[in-house]
């Protein structure tokens, strides 16, 4: 049996997570979300009655909520412990989505406070998951920490491919990249893996909204991945994606050199 805590499990990949990872009734999955009501609905109707999946609030912007969430995930695992922390909640800025940094440069407010809404969710709210879950996680014998990363934090594919949009996003990300390698650094000697994945281009339904103008910017976009890794056809299935992460996570350790990197869902630099 795996013990797994989740942020962000109300939908997309943090929920097919849970789906995937408490079909085997020997795991216990505790997923953090701001919104619990509505996740334990949906976790009731579409898996049913798992009695080893546990929804609790937190949210990545208030640590009084993250500290309480731990407080009772330890009630929850006892001595167990966490073997898998996974960091999947983020903010998913889509006011950087679509255009490249210089177009946003007269939306002044706008741009400040996505900026701080990101690193402040993307990077800080992480530090203190982090902190707070670390005392479980040293508990348990697996003690794998992985945050869902993005393809986008990667300098050498923005320069290659020429990638304008999500700037803001991608920035917090990669700040988080650094932070995963700050802890690697500080708990490697404990036995405790730290490793950033990017999931790859997963379907989970974030552009479904767009507007044309939107749409537009996004072809762009898809063109140049597309010229990256021309088998590729479109997102992958959440399902799918999940599945390959999953392998690789348990693939990665500290002795095979992955203590703090940063790869895609392949466990290399391949991100599509």
């Amino acid at each position: 049996m795996s013990v797994y805590v989740i942020t962000g499990v109300s939908k997309g990949i943090g929920f097919e997570l849970v789906k995937q990872i408490s079909e085997d009734p020997k795991n216990l999955v505790v997923g953090l979300v701001r919104g619990k009501a509505a996740t334990e609905e949906k976790v009731a109707a579409e898996l049913g009655d798992r009695s080893n999946i546990h929804i609790l609030y937190a949210d990545l912007t208030g640590y009084s909520s993250l500290k309480e969430a731990a407080a009772d995930t330890a009630k929850i695992v006892g001595e167990r412990g966490i073997d898998y922390l996974v960091a999947n909640g983020a903010f998913p800025s889509l006011f950087d989505a679509y255009d490249p940094i210089g177009a946003l440069g007269d939306k002044v407010d706008e741009l400040e406070d996505v900026s701080m809404k990101l690193f402040q969710t993307n990077v800080v709210g992480n530090i203190h998951l982090f902190n707070l879950f670390l005392p479980l996680v040293l508990k348990s014998k697996v003690k794998k920490v992985i945050t869902i990363s993005s393809g986008h934090a990667d300098l050498d594919l923005i320069n290659g491919l020429e990638i304008e949009n999500s700037a803001l996003y991608a920035a917090s990300k990669a700040a988080m990249n650094v932070i995963v390698a700050k802890f690697s650094a500080q708990y490697k000697r404990d036995g405790v893996l730290f490793v950033s994945i990017s999931p790859g281009v997963v379907e989970v339904g974030h552009f479904v909204n767009a507007t044309p103008e939107q749409i537009q910017g996004l072809t762009g976009f898809m063109g140049k991945l597309s010229t990256y890794a021309p088998e590729i056809k479109g997102p992958t299935p959440v399902d799918e994606a999940i599945r390959t992460i999953r392998s690789t996570w348990e693939n990665v350790s500290i002795d095979s050199g992955y203590g703090g990197a940063f790869v895609s869902h392949f466990g290399n630099k391949q991100w599509l």
